[in-house]
């Protein structure tokens, strides 16, 4: 059997959700969209269900595969409706939705609710990317206030630029959300992850627990003990030993410097791991650092194993523990999102 593992540490999940919990001191959201960032969105819903406060995906067939597999916590859909007809299904099954456009709004308010319901009412207070721009809010917020049709209405805004080092861009959008929200009741939700961890004003009613559910700490600045829930991991299937000037892989794009052994390992960009990843992306074999050198492959990359006393057979963690995915994501000058969400292939492992 191809010796690629991802390990999916659902303990660590929960941990990371307590910490984020205790650290934002309200009610805190986990964000599972997009299969829960390439973790597994059913399971990890199952194993945060008894201590999660309530879910967040994207759209409609995502909360719908976490009811029918027995999650009834809220679950809010961040982009909300697309069509009309999905109101039938957001009542069905239980759905809070966001509303952040005219058309979406008017949809709701002419549906025929059996009851009334939540909705979450998102303002762009400077992303703009979606959500009713402050001087359009209030008007939105009265239009909903005012129906029958509604139960509880949650304004909600997304910060563009939390896990930058400069904060103004943020200061300044918490500053717009709360100018356009003046005089208007109700809970709010404005902290996703970083914004949890660098800004304490943003801890409203409702956070929003991302990709620091996962472990990655989004701002560089967190000093606390966020796990990685993903360990990703492979062995040496073959080694051999070059000469210097000798070229490897693809392209050759490096040639060794002095007689070194090299470690064929099995993983490449086909099972999701960054085929930009440059030479001396860090990766550990049998627990020693180490590089990668040549071109990722589809199937397979090759390491420099000068400095392991072994060879075939050693395990190597691509990332996890003691290589974290913020490393592998800065090399090929991508974001961790980008690789977590797009692991395949490998055999796939759910730890309690």
């Amino acid at each position: 059997m191809r010796p690629l593992l991802c390990e999916i540490r659902l303990n660590y999940l929960r941990e990371n959700y307590q910490i984020l919990k205790k650290i934002h001191g309200k009610k805190l959201l986990a964000v599972i969209k997009a299969n829960a960032y390439g973790h597994g969105a059913v399971q990890c819903a199952q194993a945060l269900h008894d201590i999660a406060d309530g879910f967040a995906v994207a759209f409609l067939e995502e909360a719908i595969e976490l009811r029918e597999h027995g999650i009834t916590r809220p679950i809010v859909l961040l982009e909300g409706t697309f069509d009309a007809k999905e109101y039938d299904l957001v009542e069905q099954y239980d759905l809070w939705t966001v509303i952040h456009q005219q058309s979406q709004l008017e949809l709701f308010l002419a549906h025929d609710w059996r009851k009334p319901t939540t909705v979450w009412l998102k303002m762009d207070s400077g992303m703009h990317r979606t959500g009713f721009f402050p001087h359009q809010f209030a008007a939105a917020y009265t239009a909903l206030s005012q129906s029958d049709k509604i139960a509880n209405i949650v304004k909600i805004t997304h910060f563009s630029c939390a896990d930058e080092a400069e904060r103004s861009m943020t200061d300044m959008q918490i500053e717009a959300f709360d100018l356009g929200c003046h005089g208007l009741t109700g809970e709010e939700s404005i902290a996703n992850s970083a914004a949890m961890i660098r800004f304490p004003e943003a801890r409203r009613d409702w956070g929003r627990a991302g990709l620091a559910l996962y472990g990655v700490d989004p701002t560089g600045e967190f000093s606390g003990s966020l796990k990685p829930v993903m360990r990703l991991s492979s062995r040496i299937f073959a080694e051999r030993i070059l000469q210097p000037h000798e070229p490897i892989g693809y392209g050759a794009n490096f040639y060794t410097k002095r007689s070194t052994r090299v470690g064929l390992v099995a993983c490449g960009y086909a099972d999701g791991y960054p085929r930009n990843a440059p030479n001396e992306t860090p990766i550990l074999v049998k627990g020693l650092r180490t590089k990668i050198i040549g071109r990722i492959s589809m199937d397979m990359l090759t390491v420099d194993l000068n400095d392991s006393h072994e060879g075939v057979g050693d395990e190597v963690e691509l990332f996890g523990d003691l290589i974290n995915v913020q490393e592998i994501a800065d090399a090929a000058g991508m974001i961790p999102y980008e690789i977590l969400c797009n692991i395949k292939r490998a055999k796939r492992v759910y730890l309690k």
